[in-house]
């Protein structure tokens, strides 16, 4: 029976100390799964996965980002922060304190979303740091695209919604859904999942200004071929995403950064698109399929 362990530890901000969450295996483990969550969301979200791994054997982390979940200390801090790096070195140093106890084992870090981002950069800046990265429901805009968000971004006050910004990103993905039954009808077909995250406080809240300022700062970071190519090539990178998820345009996106990932030289990338999958895979109605190719995947790649 897999049992969870919650506790804090310093951010790389100095200023927040980061919620995080241990799942672990009955018996001694053969294996980490370190999770990096969403945009609007928190590791906890996670919880059928993570035990889901955790039951096979694998050590699982995941903490809450800066400005989500239990790291943000009251609801005004809600999607908010200003430095990209910071999320990145919270990853690592979670990742630091995991291997203090278990030095030896396979460690595999799965990215869902801007989580995709953030450990794509993890990618350019800590190579060889991974056994293996999993990533979920990613995608890439075109650099002028990019470009012109974070252009948009810095104008104004950093903790204030951009509105603008906010209608062309986010508030744009239901679109595709039309005629939509919730204005969140893009994560996933599964109603039951659709409604808890509606009603759930720590998913309710719109991103500032200053966070997509940051993650368009690191959109286009990841978007760099010259950075790409200080990735580990020897790191096999496993994509998955559902063919109808905006976030990743309906899979060309996920093909295009996998195909990025080609070009740079690492050589074992692996695509994985589920038909008629919508951005939140782990969550989809046939999430037990994706649990069982990403348990797959991961075996198959234990050193």
């Amino acid at each position: 029976m897999a049992s969870r362990q919650e506790f804090t530890f310093p951010s790389s901000d100095g200023v927040h100390q980061v919620h995080a969450v241990l799942w672990h295996p009955e018996g001694e483990a053969r294996g980490v799964v370190q999770l990096v969550h969403g945009i609007c969301e928190y590791a906890l979200r996670y919880d059928p996965f993570a035990r889901f791994l955790a039951e096979r054997g694998f050590l699982v982390a995941g903490h809450d980002h800066l400005g989500h979940g239990l790291t943000a200390r009251e609801a005004s801090e809600y999607g908010y922060f200003d430095n990209w790096w910071d999320l990145v070195h919270d990853v690592r140093a979670l990742q630091c304190k995991v291997k203090e106890t278990a030095p030896e084992l396979p460690y595999f870090l799965l990215g869902h979303s801007m989580g995709s981002f953030v450990a794509r950069t993890f990618l350019i800046d800590y190579p060889g740091a991974l056994t293996g990265c999993i990533l979920s429901g990613t995608g890439q805009e075109p650099a002028v695209t990019v470009a012109l968000g974070k252009a948009l971004t810095g104008i104004g006050d950093p903790h204030k919604v951009n509105k603008l910004f906010y209608a062309l990103s986010i508030g744009a993905y239901n679109k595709k859904f039309k005629p939509s039954r919730t204005s969140a009808d893009w994560i996933c077909r599964d109603e039951a999942v659709v409604d808890a995250y509606l009603a759930d406080p720590l998913c309710n809240f719109k991103t500032t200004a200053g966070m997509n300022h940051a993650m368009m700062c690191g959109l286009q970071y990841v978007g760099s071929v010259d950075n790409l190519k200080r990735m580990d090539k020897s790191t096999p990178i496993y994509f998955f995403a559902g063919d109808a998820d905006p976030v990743g345009a309906m899979g060309k996106g996920v093909q295009k950064v996998a195909g990025w990932f080609r070009q740079a030289g690492v050589r074992d990338v692996t695509v994985k698109l589920y038909p008629g999958g919508r951005h939140e895979m782990l969550n989809e109605s046939n999430r037990e399929e994706v649990f069982d190719d990403v348990l797959s995947w991961v075996e198959g790649h234990m050193k």
